[in-house]
């Protein structure tokens, strides 16, 4: 199985402009590799131009300082985004041409294979790498003893923060995945409550109003200074460091979120939303991009993949007009919130009814067979939802009665 481990590095003063060195003269080896590949007539293949870095070493005196592994892997970044393109041509999307990288738009390197290290150096923990030297680094989690380190990405933050990201292939065997799953759930995402789930519970999304005010009046500082000033960079700075920490406590939320479903229940569906579509659609796009719904589906499926806990997405359409007790469908403006069935007088919260509606379509894409369950207890009142702070400690039921599914054995 393979993961990625991010660490934080403390670079003294010397290490760090050494490290700006490097990854600007991987900047520009990323220029001039783009610029002879716009020039030809025909592009080669990438182990054709990574044959050629010998040559360029001879008369570029820059890149005899850097790691030979590292400048193999600039040349794949640039025919992994041309790949990137080319997709998206395929696809039917407008695409242009790769452009130069500034400065400010590159600020990483990638050891592959080879040229890093993780040391012990008198009981402190460093990062070894080649043509650089050692880096403290804060291993605030242990890396599995099973583990071996296949990559070192090193990133320069905007805050000015520099972090390495291991990829690890862990040698173990994914869990078993039940073949009658006992604890199944569907999970509808909103924006007011992030969550809605067949257990009866309602998860509030986080408030980030104050993170959301401090980085407006930061960037509206920003914006009243001289560009370029030394004034101008400090505040660029404090700018960043505002993204940072509402980014952080975003992802925090979402990783406790997605690992508790993936640890407490043995099938888990959710609905395949095209978030980039969704992004640009009129109207509340702000607060779309800020649900991240496709982060957590993302982080979902390789939690659900280590616990061993089945995994699906299904189609959304008409997930919150179908009843999910007879299967009517009713037409409804997004503003009204209750779910109120013509045919069997089913009434639900709009939401909830489509976390049933998806787990109906869950156990019928996977094709298993599943326990029965009964909703989730609580001593909290109807209709009380759960803080996001407290995030699944507790819930409440949000359903008045639960509708049959349709099961397939």
């Amino acid at each position: 199985m393979q993961y990625n481990y991010k660490y934080r590095l403390d670079p003294s003063e010397a290490l760090h402009q050494e490290l700006c060195y490097h990854v600007d003269t991987c900047r520009q080896l990323y220029n001039h590799v783009l610029y002879l590949l716009n020039d030809a007539d025909d592009i080669p293949a990438r182990y054709e131009v990574q044959g050629r870095l010998p040559d360029l070493k001879s008369w570029w005196d820059d890149l005899e300082d850097v790691h030979s592994k590292v400048l193999q892997m600039i040349v794949k970044r640039v025919y992994d985004n041309l790949s990137t393109l080319k997709t998206q041509k395929e696809n039917g999307r407008a695409v242009g041409m790769l452009k130069w990288k500034p400065p400010r738009e590159y600020r990483s390197l990638t050891y592959n294979q080879s040229g890093f290290e993780l040391k012990n150096t008198s009981g402190r923990s460093v990062l070894w790498l080649s043509k650089i030297g050692e880096i403290p680094i804060r291993l605030h989690r242990d890396i599995p003893e099973n583990a071996i380190i296949k990559q070192v990405t090193i990133k320069r933050e905007p805050t000015g923060e520099w972090y390495a990201t291991f990829g690890i292939d862990v040698d173990e065997d994914s869990p078993n995945k039940p073949e009658t799953p006992a604890k199944v759930v569907g999970i509808d995402v909103g924006i007011i409550k992030y969550a809605h789930d067949t257990d009866g519970y309602a998860i509030e999304s986080p408030d980030f109003s104050e993170e959301r005010n401090r980085l407006e009046r930061a960037q509206r500082d920003l914006s009243r200074k001289e560009y370029g000033s030394n004034n101008w960079e400090k505040q660029r700075k404090v700018v960043a460091e505002r993204h940072a920490d509402l980014k952080r406590k975003r992802r925090d939320f979402l990783h406790k979120l997605s690992n508790y479903y993936a640890t407490e229940y043995d099938l888990v569906a959710v609905e395949d939303l095209d978030a980039k579509g969704l992004l640009e659609l009129p109207g509340n796009s702000r607060n779309r991009a800020g649900a991240a719904w496709g982060t957590f589906p993302r982080m979902l499926e390789y939690k659900c993949e280590r616990e061993g806990t089945h995994f699906v997405a299904v189609d959304p359409k008409n997930t919150t007009k179908i009843c999910a007790s007879c299967g009517v469908k009713t037409d409804k403006p997004l503003w009204v919130r209750e779910q109120s069935c013509p045919a069997c007088g089913f009434e639900a919260d709009r939401d909830a009814n489509a976390a049933w509606n998806i787990l109906s379509r869950g156990l019928e894409d996977l094709g298993v067979g599943h326990s029965e369950v009964t909703p989730v207890e609580t001593a909290l009142p109807v209709d009380t939802p759960v803080s996001a702070k407290r995030v699944v400690e507790t819930g409440s039921p949000t359903l008045k009665q639960r509708p049959a599914l349709a099961v397939s054995e």
